[in-house]
């Protein structure tokens, strides 16, 4: 009889941890492609802040339903944790690198969507390769 390997997403930390690398390489993604998008066409830095909300929306939804979607259950907790690491890591690079550092609307909105994403991802048809849960 052959036995089945776990899955990387049975694992709450290392389901999370790979969440939020997957986060946030879509939310620098969203942020290369708002600032070529502002430096190409738009030409005004007006918009800078919504365009960067838009990206850290984007990044933490992504990876909350990614997390949602292989480990199936309690996608809202799940989605929320990814928001406030995304937050946490956000706040140690604004930290390390300026003065400046994420503020509480920050994180709320990283956990709102990560809650979305967790959720959404949960709802999800089920991956049918995905046998170990």
């Amino acid at each position: 009889m052959r036995k089945h390997k776990k899955s990387l997403w049975s694992s709450l930390p290392m389901s999370i941890l790979v969440s939020v690398i997957i986060g946030l390489a879509v939310s620098a993604a969203c942020g290369c492609v708002f600032s070529a998008v502002i430096y190409l066409f738009l030409k005004d830095m007006g918009l800078t802040d919504v365009l960067a909300a838009l990206s850290l929306t984007a990044g933490a939804y992504t990876g909350s339903y990614i997390c949602g979607r292989y480990r199936r259950h309690r996608g809202a907790v799940s989605g929320v944790i990814c928001g406030c690491v995304i937050f946490v890591i956000l706040f140690i690079a604004g930290l390390a690198l300026s003065v400046e550092t994420a503020d509480i609307k920050k994180l709320l909105l990283l956990a709102v969507s990560g809650c979305t994403g967790g959720v959404c991802g949960v709802n999800s048809k089920r991956p049918s390769w995905l046998m170990d849960q």
